[in-house]
Formats: structure tokens, C-alpha cells, sequence
């Protein structure tokens, strides 16, 4: 019977993805990519939040080194590639993706991590990037991903020293975007999909899908797709429901 390295379940409108080798504090190896790609490509039609989590102590380790093969110039960019097409699907699929981090959240696991619109973090999480440890330079997409979210500057300190971020500090620079208590991450994870499963799908995949490339465009650019955007979320049937139950609510304080 075969390894099962990545899990699934579907709980009403969220799909639940996890990485299953705590043995290997869910070290990314070209099976797992694999598996993790799978489980992505099989959303269930319906799906509207979907939560992502490591099986175990640990979020993800990073590149599983014990598996790491001598690859030719081209072969690596190859390899690289594929984690770049892996984790876009993450990013610019069009749903939102809540990450439960606990533990190591290293190298490839980082880049994993942030490339999901939202992260939940417990108190023993760490942030790493060891390339430089070992000679080599990240693949997954950390320069533009964690590079956009903590700086430039300070995505290169943490690859030239190695230096390790604690939950706290995670927190603060981005990587997360919540701190719970231990063991706490899945659960707040879990509530927040279902709270953003809530949202009009549309507007979802507005969010998920045209925020990031609009930091990719010059200043005028963003400006005419967010007009775009808003063209076809502000013009869906659900809108005006939904605005009218707004103005029915009138004078009772923000909507939760």
C-alpha cells in the first residue's frame, strides 16, 4: 500500500489539504509536490475556502535534503518551476487558502506558507530561511513571495546569517496574520474558512485573484483593473441582496 502524503477531507463548502510525513516534519519531497498538486487540481467543485495544514509537531520543514538529487543547470530551473507552478495554483486559484502553522515553517515550507492568503500561527512557530547553510539559493518562490511580505532587505539578512523568527516576530513582519494558543491553529483556521466561505464567492475570487498581480502592475495599470474588478463584483445578482440586508442593519454597528 502506498505512502499517503498528502490527506484530504471536504467539510460542507471547505477542503481540507494535509501534509501527512510527520515523521519527516513534512519535509517537501517530489512525491509530496506531487500529492500536494494532485489534491489541488481535485477541489471539488462547490469549494469556497480551502484549509492547509502539516500533520504533526511541525508545518514544513522544507526541502527534504536527505532526497536531494545533483541536477544539471537546466534541470534544476526545471525543479524550481514546479514548485513555482505548484504554488501558484495556492495563490492565483481563485479561492482563499488559510494556512494552520505549528512548529518549523523552513525554507520550502515558508514559501509554501506564504503563498496562502491567510496564516494562523501557535506559539512555537518558526520562520527560516537556512539556503545559504547549505550552499544554495531558494527555488519555491521566497524571492518575490516572503521577499513582498518582510522586505528585500531583510529576506536577504535571513538567508545570509540563518537567523530563526519566532512566533512573535512572525507575526509582526506578516508571515502570520494570527497568533492563538498552542494547538489552537487548525481550529482558528477552520473558523476563519468558514467565515470567509460566508463572503460572495465572486468577491473571493476577486480578492485572492486581482490584489496580487495589481502589486505586480505600474500604479496606472492597478488602477484600471481594480476598476475592472469592481465592474464585475459590484454588478453581480448577489450584490444588491446582499447590500440590502447591509442597509436593514443600519445603526447596529459593524457586521462581524
Amino acid at each position: 500500500m502506498s505512502e499517503q502524503l498528502v490527506k484530504t477531507s471536504v467539510e460542507d463548502t471547505i477542503y481540507n489539504i494535509t501534509l501527512a510525513r510527520p515523521e519527516k516534519r513534512n519535509a517537501v519531497s517530489d512525491r509530496l509536490l506531487a500529492a500536494l498538486e494532485a489534491a489541488l487540481i481535485a477541489i471539488p467543485e462547490g469549494t469556497r475556502a480551502i484549509v492547509l495544514a502539516g500533520e504533526g509537531e511541525h508545518f514544513c520543514a522544507g526541502l527534504d535534503l536527505s532526497e536531494h538529487q545533483h541536477r544539471e543547470p537546466f534541470g534544476v530551473m526545471q525543479h524550481s518551476r514546479g514548485w513555482h507552478r505548484i504554488f501558484d495554483r495556492i495563490q492565483n486559484g481563485g479561492i482563499p487558502v488559510i494556512a494552520a502553522m505549528q512548529g518549523a515553517v523552513i525554507g520550502g515550507g515558508l514559501e509554501l506558507a506564504t503563498a496562502t492568503h491567510v496564516r494562523v500561527s501557535e506559539p512555537n512557530t518558526i520562520y527560516q530561511l537556512p539556503e545559504g547553510r547549505h550552499g544554495i539559493f531558494v527555488g519555491g518562490g521566497a524571492s518575490v513571495r516572503v521577499a513582498k511580505i518582510i522586505g528585500p532587505g531583510r529576506m536577504c539578512e535571513m538567508m545570509l546569517t540563518g537567523r530563526i523568527l519566532d512566533a512573535d516576530e512572525g507575526l509582526r513582519l506578516g508571515l502570520s496574520h494570527y497568533l492563538v494558543g498552542a494547538g489552537e491553529s487548525l481550529a482558528k483556521a477552520q473558523a476563519l474558512a468558514r467565515r470567509i466561505a460566508e463572503n460572495a464567492p465572486m468577491a473571493n475570487w476577486a480578492m485572492v485573484s486581482a490584489i496580487s498581480r495589481i502589486d505586480n502592475m505600474a500604479t496606472d495599470d492597478g488602477f484600471f483593473v481594480e476598476s475592472l474588478t469592481a465592474a464585475l463584483t459590484q454588478t453581480s445578482p448577489e450584490v444588491a441582496e446582499r447590500i440590502g440586508h447591509f442597509l436593514t442593519r443600519k445603526g447596529k454597528g459593524p457586521q462581524k
